[in-house]
């Protein structure tokens, strides 16, 4: 006895086949992007951490540099209230008002002096910046090559077999922490 597998059967299980295979494409593309998402989410946290370094940097260097100052300048709310305090003096009028006003002016300009001296010995202690130096001392012969972001002259140098050193002077570049992604440099002896 031979049986019948009816028509409508055969076409229910050719489609629930054909579904599935969809289905696991269908999962496998969401996979996919999943994780190129993943990738460029991670690619943005490191130049994100490169940038905090770098404002790390920054602002250290502006604390040393204003290391002692908070000493040398008089507060604007003391500066306010002698304003204030000789405003009072002023008005009040009468003689012995009027004597503390001068007296009150001539120790305001005694301490102002005082600031701008100090600020002159401190603008004078200061060493002189220098403009850095670059010398012709690094082979002729290399290649171009366009920054990229997450760059820096360090990668570059050791992506093309360079050196810092010959980078920034081919480039005169001052900073090396200031290049710019799209900028084109010339890397000396560049393989």
């Amino acid at each position: 006895m031979k049986r019948c597998v009816p028509l409508a059967l055969i076409t229910f299980v050719f489609s629930s086949l054909v579904s599935g295979q969809s289905m696991n494409q269908n999962i496998g593309s969401q996979v996919a992007g999943l994780r190129e998402d993943v990738r460029i989410l991670a690619q943005r946290v490191g130049e994100m951490s490169l940038r905090i370094e770098q404002l790390e940097r920054e602002n250290a260097a502006l604390m040393r540099s204003t290391d002692g100052m908070e000493t040398t300048y008089a507060t604007v709310a003391q500066l306010n209230e002698a304003v204030a305090e000789l405003n009072r003096s002023v008005s009040s009028g009468d003689a012995t008002s009027q004597t503390k006003a001068a007296q009150a002016i001539e120790e305001l300009a005694r301490q102002t002096n005082a600031a701008v001296d100090s600020i002159a010995k401190g603008m004078a202690a200061r060493p002189a910046i220098t403009a850095p130096t670059f010398t012709d001392n690094f082979p002729k012969q290399g290649l171009s090559y366009t920054i990229q972001k997450g760059d820096t002259l360090s990668s570059i140098a050791a992506r093309f077999r360079s050196t810092v050193k010959d980078i920034q002077n081919a480039n005169r570049i001052v900073d090396p922490t200031k290049i710019q992604v799209g900028q084109t440099l010339f890397i000396p002896g560049g393989e």
